[in-house]
């Protein structure tokens, strides 16, 4: 705990770009988190590199996505926003607890399997042992909470698993994090197909909004999203692509559900998407037009990058030397 407040952790990686699930179900979470906790917002580069990258896209992507956690109104100043591939701290712990972590905790994270499996033709290491960076990037901020998907829950547990085994054999030296659970935030699915979750890796384009799609290209997109032939605006499993669009336009206007039925009671499809599109692009203007300033504003965005990168450092450092000198390292003379 850094003062009075709980410490959170939080990432993204700096793969492809963010559709509005990541927005709704992540970065509009974490806005509601900077007041009541010490926020560390990481762009986790280094885990990026377990699948092949193209470098100079990968380079322009992590500046970007830095640049749209800003712009969506993470305050640098009272967050820690910073490049984990700027703080060596989180290679140099991911080594050591990669030496506390048994081969099959790791054999048993379904995201292995998963990643496996779409690439076969690079099965690598740094695939494997994710999970274990991912441990040092939130353990090294001694993190009280984390804000989780369903995806990384697992993940989330083996770092406690981790950290309870090293505390066991060392003392009290990481504190054990708990999941973040934050107010109820629906899955935004596919629009394309609405039983999958939205995705920034999708092939087909009209199948997710990007951050920064432009409005035309958003009402596009829903106006052609898949939804059901029996034309009734209605909330039900059995109408998953109404129900994603219900679920859009909730979060957005911030009304209830039997709001959103009532309000377009006797209203066709078309009108409903209209609606939903154009709500979306409203709410995402703001945040292109701010991105776009940073992106101007070199001087001002290479200085918060600094500032929050020497943060990280400090902090992140502090508690690798801890963990050094209790596994028995030779202390570094200064």
């Amino acid at each position: 705990m850094l003062g009075d407040k709980k410490v959170s952790y939080s990432a993204m990686q700096s793969t492809g770009t963010l559709t509005l699930g990541n927005y709704l179900g992540a970065l509009d979470n974490w806005l509601k988190m900077q007041e009541e906790y010490e926020c560390f917002y990481a762009i986790a580069d280094l885990h990026s590199l377990t699948i092949r990258q193209n470098p100079a896209e990968l380079r322009k992507r992590a500046r970007d996505l830095y640049a749209l956690y800003v712009a969506a109104g993470l305050d640098p100043e009272k967050n820690c926003i910073y490049f984990q591939s700027h703080v060596s701290a989180h290679a140099e712990l991911a080594w050591i607890l990669n030496c506390f972590t048994y081969m099959g905790e790791l054999n048993r994270m379904t995201q292995f399997k998963d990643k496996a499996a779409k690439h076969a033709d690079n099965i690598n290491a740094g695939l494997f042992t994710y999970p274990s960076l991912m441990a040092a990037d939130i353990l090294l901020y001694q993190a009280d909470v984390v804000p989780v998907g369903v995806d990384q829950k697992q993940h989330l547990e083996l770092t406690r698993d981790i950290a309870n085994r090293f505390n066991g054999i060392y003392g009290d030296v990481f504190t054990i994090p708990e999941a973040y659970i934050g107010k109820s935030t629906a899955k935004i699915m596919s629009l394309q197909d609405p039983t999958r979750k939205m995705s920034k890796s999708d092939e087909n384009p009209n199948a997710s909004i990007l951050l920064m799609d432009d409005p035309d290209t958003i009402i596009r997109k829903f106006k052609r999203a898949v939804t059901d032939s029996d034309m009734e605006i209605r909330y039900s499993d059995d109408k998953p692509g109404i129900q994603n669009l219900i679920n859009i336009y909730s979060c957005i206007t911030g009304k209830t559900i039997e709001e959103v039925e009532k309000e377009f009671d006797g209203k066709g499809y078309g009108e409903f998407k209209l609606a939903v599109g154009e709500c979306v692009a409203n709410r995402l203007k703001p945040l292109q037009d701010r991105f776009y300033e940073l992106q101007k504003d070199k001087t001002y965005l290479n200085s918060v990058i600094k500032e929050n990168d020497e943060k990280a450092a400090y902090f992140a450092n502090k508690t690798l030397r801890k963990v050094q000198k209790k596994v028995g390292l030779t202390e570094r003379i200064r």
